[in-house]
């Protein structure tokens, strides 16, 4: 291993801030790798059982909030953000109040991020690689257990907020992280205080009243994990007050004051593909396996799988406007090959029928 002098550890991270910006990053911080305090709460978390079937979340053990014990001989963590929303030509917050509409997290709109900020960060390493020698690291984009919101935090890019995601007083919350973990000795950036203050927007409008309370979320009750990584049903309780959102929620952003501070991402990686900005639900439940598949090809909008799709979308139409096109769609999947889509109209279309009486 290369051993850096004081100096050159000064330009390496002068110059990581200056490429990470070249390569489409707003912010890199470097963290320290001591996270006792999320180490804390996470096994507070998932004692409570608020991770629901995401089973990785434990399945680590300590590696998750001990960088070291993950990459052996890491010292401090690279943490950069990238701001993702995109510049739409209406307020997505106007989109909840179209509920013939779908409405999709923003940050699946365009193509799949996990790539994307992969493919950055590691050109971020390859140019320190060239510079500078050889060095330890690893990348990380959601691909591992990493503790990236306390990371973040702990670099100065900003705090976790009572919604939990992280928070910056320059650029709200419309933005995604990831990780270098890395040996190299770099100069640890100062934290940010908390500025949520007073303030409980994102508790007030959560739908399904997932932040149970100020920095605690219940992944079991949020709309983003009901409808993303649950496999299974999702709970009667729940699904009206889902209302048209088909994939993720944006509820705790949308409403917060500090994002009035956001920026629209300048990548076009991030631009909405195949209308889905603003897409009738009729229209993306009509969607076959085939079309579902090329339209989705590359977009985060894969993970819950077409089934999941057609689940999240069934629930959708039942909480929409009585119509005959939304009954006839509803019906035309009443015989699906799947028990659980199956489940999911044969609810909707009840829904419907009481509606329009």
């Amino acid at each position: 291993m290369i051993t850096h002098s004081e100096s050159e550890l000064a330009a390496i991270k002068q110059q990581l801030r200056a490429w990470g910006w070249e390569l489409g990053f707003q912010q890199i911080g470097i963290a320290p790798i001591q996270l006792a305090s999320a180490e804390t709460d996470l096994r507070a978390w998932l004692a409570a059982g608020y991770h629901g079937e995401m089973q990785w979340m434990a399945s680590h053990g300590d590696r998750r909030t001990r960088p070291a014990k993950l990459i052996p001989g890491t010292t401090r963590v690279i943490v950069a953000r990238m701001d993702y929303l995109p510049d739409e030509a209406r307020s997505p917050r106007a989109l909840l109040d179209e509920p013939v509409k779908a409405y999709i997290a923003r940050y699946s709109l365009g193509r799949d991020y996990h790539k994307l900020l992969r493919r950055r960060l590691q050109q971020l390493a390859d140019r320190v690689t060239e510079n500078y020698g050889d060095f330890g690291y690893r990348v990380f984009v959601d691909s591992g257990p990493v503790m990236e919101k306390p990371l973040a935090a702990l670099a100065g890019l900003g705090w976790q907020g009572k919604h939990t995601n992280l928070l910056n007083r320059d650029a709200g919350s419309w933005f995604l992280l990831g990780t270098i973990y890395t040996d190299l000795p770099l100069t640890i950036d100062s934290p940010v205080t908390d500025h949520c203050g007073s303030c409980t927007a994102c508790l007030d409008v959560c739908p399904t009243k997932a932040i149970v309370a100020p920095y605690r979320l219940d992944a079991r009750r949020c709309i983003s994990y009901l409808t993303i990584e649950q496999r299974g049903s999702i709970p009667i309780e729940f699904r009206e007050a889902i209302g048209n959102r088909v994939f993720g929620c944006d509820d705790c952003q949308l409403f917060c004051p500090w994002n009035k501070f956001a920026h629209p991402t300048r990548e076009t990686h991030f631009t909405p593909r195949h209308g889905l900005d603003a897409s009738d639900l009729v229209d993306l439940f009509n969607w076959d396996k085939e079309t579902w598949e090329e339209r989705t090809r590359g977009s985060a909008l894969r993970r819950p799988g077409y089934t999941g799709w057609l689940r999240n979308l069934a629930v959708a139409l039942g909480n929409a406007p009585p119509s005959p096109a939304a009954r006839q769609a509803l019906a035309a999947r009443a015989s699906h090959p799947s028990e659980l889509v199956r489940e999911h109209v044969q609810w909707a279309l009840e829904k419907q029928e009481r509606q329009a009486i």
